[in-house]
């Protein structure tokens, strides 16, 4: 999915926005160009840095590198926990090249659990949470404080008024590698149902949005 939204550019420059220990990063460096990442938090920032001389460790909302750097960029799940989420997505356009494009996956509003678990009583409740995304967003946001989660209109509006158009806008359901490790063949069936249902208006209750969003040339 990634490989074909990117395209050529994938032998470019290649940031990945918040990339943890590096997984994506060792991943991606076979097949792309040079792979940077960024990273906030210093500790898995230092640990990606013992597979890849190429980590940054700074806040999305203000990367310490030149405008115009990239050719993709990769943001899996991020943009969801930064403190200013408009001003992390005008940083991605800044560091894109004209004709760039960012790989976006955003937790998505629709779908029945609150992965990230909620705060209540004053207690971290780990794990899936049903329904939390269906509550009124003053009661949803003060449950899960630390996430934020993204209807269509959430995301159109982070964009608004930037130089991009939009390749891509879908939402997916995942690969549920976890599953299909835990169950097997019954958990390759349900991964074929839910990936089907990708394919039909059900698709509004899947796991992420999926965007492809390219840089205006000039």
């Amino acid at each position: 999915m990634i490989v074909q939204a990117a395209g050529e550019r994938m032998q470019g420059c290649i940031l990945e926005n918040g990339c943890g220990v590096g997984m994506y990063v060792e991943h991606l460096s076979p097949v792309g160009g040079t792979v940077i990442g960024l990273e906030y938090d210093f500790e898995r920032a230092a640990e990606a840095g013992k597979n890849s001389t190429h980590i940054f460790n700074a806040a999305g909302e203000f990367v310490p590198l030149p405008s115009s750097t990239f050719d993709l960029i990769l943001s899996h799940e991020v943009i969801e926990h930064v403190q200013d989420d408009r001003a992390a997505i005008c940083e991605m356009i800044r560091l894109l090249r004209p004709g760039g494009r960012i790989v976006l996956f955003v937790p998505n509003r629709g779908y029945p659990f609150e992965t990230h678990g909620i705060y209540w009583k004053g207690k971290y409740l780990f794990g899936n949470k049903l329904f939390i995304n269906y509550l009124p967003r003053p009661l949803r946001n003060k449950l899960a404080p630390h996430v934020r989660v993204y209807s269509k209109t959430d995301l159109q509006n982070l964009f608004e008024g930037l130089p991009v158009k939009f390749i891509e806008r879908t939402i997916i359901f995942g690969a549920y590698d976890n599953i299909i490790a835990r169950f097997g063949p019954l958990g390759k069936i349900l991964r074929g149902v839910l990936q089907f249902m990708e394919r039909t208006p059900l698709k509004i209750f899947g796991l992420s949005h999926f965007w492809v969003v390219e840089k205006e040339t000039l």
